[in-house]
């Protein structure tokens, strides 16, 4: 039976309001929340036919894209650039060591074929941050740690994806021109290509946005976005990493000093939400038609077992070996290495394809990331504390955000004086404002200052006022009314006067 459109759009939106729910529950047990949106997916699957693989590949891509924008515009680059080189290190090198063991283990071991062994590898390769932080989150671990957990998760997706892409072609028997050493060339140029196109368009949107002035507020976050995606665009256009250059354009935007900075991340974040809702829901719903044997079972549970165990710390030591990180360190940053949206929606590239054990490989896959994320992440702030990587004196960041005045019942007001308003000349004490409406701050071509009583005004100032939500509108026309007549201007409404000064410290 076929559902209207208005009733998809009713579904859809109570199973993001269930997910929104399920994601709160999910973090007060320490469980990160896309295994409770894969099992909110296997659930709806029960009832819901859902089997277009391509159709779930590509809007794979499409969530992997957005979420990505919204890792890259979140992203502090002060808080990774010190030991972004420790991250790039295991997005490439230690991606290289991992699916080469891994492959070596799945085809000597495993006795998996040997294209499926390396697509074994090269999609469970790339690591996920998110799964990480949504456990962490309040534990004062060592700045390089999460440095490096959060800059490796970034980086990583780009090139495990070419890889996935050109071993599925090579199984499929349609090998690059040049054989291996043709093939890392093609890989290289275009991860290369990817970053500096990111680069590029990042800076070119980072100059656009600051000049360009929009009619709303609201539109300067889904024009940051949307600029992040097309360089996406760009680069699946003219064959680059179209997922390196999203991330890098995302970083460059993120810590800009555009408009709404905090509202465009926030938004962002918004939209991550939403892309990894819908992507794991319908991976979910994939999942149950694929009819997952005992077989997929075991062997995710092997594989699992080596990659956790042997293949991810010598991953780690590799790696982290050039920049003398203490043992402890790599021993967290091995166990830390969980696996999330990403190797599963690779394993939906050979599935698309139609290559020979294609089904067996994604039930591995999906298999092996629910078991493994089940069982480190409630486990890694045990580890942490064990390891004696947690200082119970060490400081917190502070978390800085703009405060939603709604929630005080206040109003932020935005004044400017213009030429000819005789709002000019008069000093704050003046305005004879109610109680507890405040002039806050007083913007004055380059400059800024908190006003006192006798500070006066001058045309062109923009005033920021605080007043409690029951007030405004005595406040703007009492603005209104000095603008007109100044100084004498009568008192207007029911609002009492006050000689009180309206702000607090002196210029």
């Amino acid at each position: 039976m076929s559902l209207s459109l208005d009733t998809l759009f009713l579904a859809g939106a109570v199973i993001v309001l269930i997910a929104v729910v399920t994601a709160r529950f999910g973090a007060r047990i320490g469980m990160p929340a896309l295994l409770l949106f894969l099992g909110l997916g296997m659930l709806l699957g029960v009832n819901i036919d859902f089997e277009n693989v391509k159709m779930a590949h590509d809007l794979g891509f499409i969530a992997l894209a957005l979420i990505l924008a919204e890792g890259g515009l979140t992203t502090k680059w002060s808080d990774i650039r010190s030991h972004i080189g420790l991250a790039a290190v295991l997005a490439t090198l230690g991606v290289l060591v991992s699916i080469a063991l891994v492959a070596v283990f799945g085809y000597y071991v495993l006795r998996l074929p040997v294209g499926v062994a390396v697509l074994l590898g090269a999609i469970t390769a790339p690591t996920d941050a998110a799964a990480v932080f949504s456990v962490l989150r309040g534990l004062s671990l060592p700045h390089r740690v999460m440095a490096a957990l959060e800059g490796e998760s970034g980086l990583n997706d780009a090139p495990t994806v070419l890889l996935v892409v050109a071993a599925t072609q090579y199984v499929m028997g349609t090998p690059p021109e040049g054989g291996p050493w043709g093939l890392a060339g093609m890989i290289v140029l275009e991860l290369v290509g990817g970053l500096v196109l990111g680069l590029v368009v990042g800076l070119v949107g980072r100059g656009l946005l600051r000049r360009v002035a929009l009619p709303s507020s609201g539109l300067y976050p889904i024009a940051t976005l949307a600029w992040a995606v097309v360089a996406y665009g760009l680069g699946s256009v003219i064959h680059l990493s179209g997922f390196a250059a999203v991330y890098i354009c995302a970083v460059v935007l993120g810590n800009a000093d555009l408009p709404h900075r905090h509202a465009t991340r926030s938004f962002a974040e918004g939209v991550g939400w939403i892309a990894q809702i819908g992507l794991f829901v319908m991976l979910g719903l994939l999942a149950v038609h694929e009819h997952i044997t005992w077989q997929s079972l075991f062997l995710a549970v092997v594989a699992g077992l080596f990659l956790t165990l042997v293949a991810r710390p010598i991953t780690v030591w590799v790696s982290s070996v050039w920049f003398k990180v203490p043992w402890r360190e790599q021993v967290f940053l091995s166990w830390a290495g969980l696996r999330g949206a990403v190797p599963i929606i690779l394993a939906t590239v050979p599935l698309a394809m139609g290559i020979t054990d294609s089904h067996l490989l994604f039930g591995i896959v999906f298999v092996f990331v629910i078991v493994f994320t089940a069982i480190q992440a409630p486990t890694l702030p045990w580890v942490a504390k064990r390891l004696g990587l947690i200082d119970p004196w060490a400081p917190f960041d502070l978390d800085i955000e703009v405060a939603p005045l709604e929630e005080r019942r206040a109003d932020l007001l935005k004044v400017s004086v213009p030429q000819g308003s005789k709002l000019a000349g008069l000093a704050v004490r003046e305005l004879r404002l109610p109680p507890h409406v405040v002039i806050a701050l007083v913007m004055r071509g380059d400059e800024s200052f908190a006003p006192h009583g006798h500070s006066k005004l001058r045309a062109g100032d923009d005033l920021l006022v605080v007043t409690p939500a029951e007030l405004r509108e005595g406040v703007e026309a009492r603005l209104a009314e000095l603008g007109r007549g100044g100084r004498l201007a009568r008192w207007l409404g029911n609002l009492k006067p006050s000689d009180t000064p309206t702000s607090g410290e002196a210029k």
